[in-house]
Parts: C-alpha cells; structure tokens; sequence
C-alpha cells in the first residue's frame, strides 16, 4: 500500500467527505492490524490498540500536511499506541483469557495465509521473541513484504536509518535462533521430549534459554538441517497481509468537534466492506467496523435523526438455542447415538460456505497426557475430559516417510463424541497453491505419497469434535509418518475457522457435520474398550449403548 496512491482520498478526508473517509478507515486498516497483532502477539489488547490507533489518525487527519506521507504518519501512530501500551501493563499480569490468546497471531498468520515449510517455521518463531524484538520484527516483516519502506521503519520507531540497520539485524540473528527452537520442537529428539516433558507450550525466555542450551549441546539438534535453511527475508517477500479477522469491532467516536473532519459533513453513512462478509455487530452514535460487515461513520448529533426501519440481521438476532441433547433423552433417542459414523466423502464446492454450525454446551475441556510438542511418535496419546470442543490438527510429512497410514484411534469412550466439523482452509488431499505437479498435503511426486487405508474419510487441515465425557486419542503413525496437534477449542473458534474461505486465502471453506442431534457422526476408529493394542481399533466405530 502506497500512501502517494490515496492523495486525492486523503485530501478528500480532510475536507469532510464522510464517502472518503469510510475508503480510508476500510483501506488503511489491515495494515494496522498486522502491525499491532504481529508486534503484541495476539495479546487480548490487539483490538483496543488498533482502535486508539485509527481513533488517533482519523482525529488529527487534518493536521497531516503532506498527503504522501500518511502511511509512515500511520504507522508511527500505530507504534507509539504499541508503546505506550507495553508500559501501560509492564506490572499487570496477563489474565487468562490474555494467555490463551497470546499465540493466536502466529497461528493466524499460518493459517490465513496458508503458510508451510519454512514460511510457517518464521511465523511460529516470532512466538520465541521478545517485547522489543517483536515490535521492531512488525514493521520488517512489512518492510520486507513490500509493504513499508527502511525510512518509515526507522522513523516509526524513531532512530536513524542506520540505527535501525543495526537494530533490524540483531533482531534477525534472534530470530533465526528461535527458528532453530521451532526446528527442534518438531525434530524427534528423545532428549529433547523429555526435556520438555513439564512444559506448558506457552514460549518464554526461561524456556528459550533453555532449549537454546539443549541444542547447542545435542548432536542431533544441533545437526545440518535436513534441508537449506532459507533466510527469512526471502521467505517473506511479497508475502500478503493477515486479512482482518471475522467479529472484530472498531468503534470510533466523532463527536464533540474532536475530529479534523468537518463535523457538519459527518453524518449517519454506512459502507459495506467488499472484502469482508459478516453483518456489522453494532451501530452507534460513533463509528463501527466489523470485520465482514459495515463501517458506519456518525456524529453525535444534537438531535438525533429517526430510525429507520431496519431489516434483522444474524447479529441483531438472538443466537439460537442450544440443542445439545439431554442426558435424560427417551431411549428411542439415546439409542441412535453412533449408529452414524464417519465414511468416505466428497470434497464440497470450495467457494461454498458452510451452514451454521450448531452451538452445543461448553463447559471446558481438559487434555492430558499429550507432549508439548504434540503427538508426534507411535505411542503417544491425549486423554480429553469434559464437555466442549477441542481440534485435532493434522500434519502429514511424506518427505520424511511416505507409505501406508496407520490412522490414529480413539479408546476408553466414556459419554459421547461428536465429530462436528473440519476445517484449516483445505482438505490433505487438495493440491497446495502454486504447485505444479499437482502435489498435495498428502504427498506428490518428489516425496511419494501417504496413502489412507481402504473405507477411511480424508482428513482435513483441522478436524474438530465435541465431547460430553472422556476419551483417548492414540497415535499409531507406521509406514507413514504424521504428526497430531490437539488443543481445546470453542464454538467461536471453530465459527471462524470454518467461514475462512478462498476471499481470504484459504483453498475452500471449512464443513459443517454436526445436525445438533443425536445422529451427528462418530468418528472413525472409536471404541468405548480399551485393547492393549490400540491400532487394532476397528474402523467401523461400535459405541452403541
């Protein structure tokens, strides 16, 4: 995005044309986003400081007096809300919705841009960075996407342009240790798993420390890599923006002769956002962006003007109601609970959203057992407990060992399974953006294939599940080798994985499977025993009562 590009907009802005003004908010806002949420690292205060940034800009518009300097204007705005946040919450703990929100950027760049190999290796060692690190890595991640020039870098964060050259690469040489921390997570280091064996999965600099020393020490860790490692500024060339995310809200109060915008120009307009699609979450006397729906720009006015009738959205409308079958269901119902079980599928059309996924009780999910760095050797396995939904992340790697796949089994059913949906923006077998030999997530002709076992659905990217009791999930990986990454999720989350569709990078939209009854299907491989060996697990899943 080129500043020089929206003279005229900018200009228009600043003399009061309500049309112009939405333009910029809608244009200039991703990259804002990417800014914050990669520099505060999808902390819980990514969208306030988003909101006070563009509150700022469009507040002092009038007094930006070169129109070709908005964008480095911008985001030094964006980087002095960045700071004073940080000094803000320096003695404030994070609290627990914070904590679990503080990998969601990583994760987000990887899956809404759909990045694999190394690509994904740099966005997951952002995670391993500091504060400082990571705020300065946000403006060279866009610098080296196209997106930021060196001078704006510099001037945002207000050194020289050789200050900056020397900060830019101290910041590199870290990263490239916690790319090599990335590495030998996924590695299949004994030493290494039973080193982390306690850990949490939470990156900290107690733990970088600790797995920098371990691999400086470990031959094998510390071994040629099995292929080149490329230098991150490569891998990020031209690279997209993360596209703002489905729910998220930007108010911005115009009132009270506040903004440099003419107050009498400002006044109730809305224009819907063509790269976004779900309905606005909120129209006030302010103005509100939600991502997939429409900004409204508004003044407080000293009447205020009638309401007009409006059409009901699926935002103004109540959710609808749970439809979680009851324990005490009549036993015509109970009895129908696994006579549906997965089975071999079509992919559906990739531009067809999906339907509404039903909302079933959450009352939290605990898993146990697993490693931190998942399930990534025959053997190992994860009990979950609780009632909720959790995902089941796949990673196939034929370039390692590609054959016939062992599939993973569920033992020990207590309650019910549900497999409800599955998503992460493709199908294993769907052939990867850009390849031209029609390679896929399950293999192509320079690594040879993994192939699924005869009658067994292909996996998707994500696959997700609702549980109402317990359960153990094996891995049984044989000839072929994958690995399992299970974490609790929420129907929020899975909402939103499921509606990323090809408009914001992904191959296809996710699919729904859950009907809210007791006919929703289980999954393959599951069984209310407990075998001594797991993989003997039939696929034709017997959990009848």
């Amino acid at each position: 995005m080129d500043g020089r590009q929206w003279r005229g907009t900018i200009a228009a802005a600043q003399a009061g044309d309500r049309r112009a003004l939405d333009e910029l908010v809608a244009g200039w806002l991703p990259l804002v986003y990417n800014i914050v949420g990669r520099a505060l690292n999808g902390h819980a205060d990514v969208d306030d400081v988003v909101q006070e940034t563009m509150l700022r800009a469009v507040d002092n518009l009038g007094s930006l007096r070169d129109p070709d300097s908005f964008r480095s204007w911008l985001v030094a705005i964006a980087m002095r809300q960045i700071r004073d946040r940080a000094r803000r919450r320096t003695a404030e703990p994070l609290d627990g919705d914070a904590g679990e929100r503080a990998a969601d950027f990583a994760e987000l760049t990887v899956l809404r841009l759909q990045l694999a190999g190394q690509r994904r290796e740099v966005a997951e060692a952002v995670r391993w960075l500091d504060d400082e690190d990571r705020q300065l890595l946000s403006l060279w991640w866009l610098e080296v996407a196209g997106e930021l020039t060196r001078r704006e870098l510099a001037a945002a964060v207000g050194i020289s342009r050789q200050h900056a050259a020397v900060r830019v690469q101290r910041m590199k040489e870290r990263l490239e240790a916690a790319r090599g921390i990335v590495r030998a997570l996924d590695s299949a280091c004994a030493d290494l798993r039973s080193a982390t064996s306690r850990w949490d999965g939470r990156p900290d600099s107690v733990w970088r420390k600790r797995l920098a020393r371990h691999i400086r020490g470990c031959a094998y860790c510390s071994g040629s890599p099995r292929e080149t490692v490329v230098p991150a500024e490569r891998l990020l060339v031209g690279i997209a923006l993360v596209p703002v995310p489905l729910g998220f809200t930007l108010s911005l109060a115009l009132g009270g002769g506040k903004t440099a915008v003419a107050a009498t120009t400002v006044g109730w307009s809305a224009k819907i956002l063509s790269a976004l699609t779900k309905p606005a979450v909120a129209v006030t006397a302010g103005a509100t962006i939600a991502a997939g729906g429409a900004y409204v720009v508004t003044r407080t006015p000293d009447k205020p003007p009638p309401r007009a009738a409006v059409a009901p959205t699926a935002s103004s409308t109540a959710r609808p109601p749970t439809r979680t079958p009851s324990p005490s269901a009549s036993p015509s119902r109970v009895r129908l609970y696994g006579t549906v079980v997965d089975a071999v599928d079509s992919a559906p059309a990739a531009t067809a959203p999906p339907g509404t996924l039903p909302r079933r009780a959450e009352q939290g999910v605990t898993a146990t057992g697993a490693p931190a760095t998942g399930l990534t050797h025959n053997g190992e396995s994860v009990t979950l407990r609780g009632t909720g939904y959790f995902r089941v992340r796949w990673q196939i790697l034929p370039g390692e060992r590609p054959g016939d796949l062992v599939m993973p089994t569920w033992t020990g059913l207590d309650g019910r399974l549900f497999h409800v949906a599955s998503g992460g923006g493709h199908r294993m077998d769907d052939v990867q953006p850009g390849s031209t030999d029609g390679t896929t997530w399950m293999g192509g002709p320079s690594t040879g294939t993994a192939v699924l076992p005869s009658g067994t659905q292909q996996m998707w990217q994500n696959e997700y599940f609702w549980i109402d009791g317990a359960v153990t999930l094996h891995q049984n990986e044989g000839t072929a080798d994958y690995n399992l990454f299970v974490e609790t999720s929420t129907w929020d989350k899975v909402t939103e994985d499921i509606r990323t569709g090809p408009a914001q990078g992904a191959v296809r939209y996710g699919l729904v499977r859950d009907n809210a009854e007791d006919t929703t299907p289980v999954p393959q491989y599951l069984t209310r025993s407990t075998p001594a060996d797991q993989s003997t697990v039939r696929r034709r899943s017997q959990v009848t009562p």
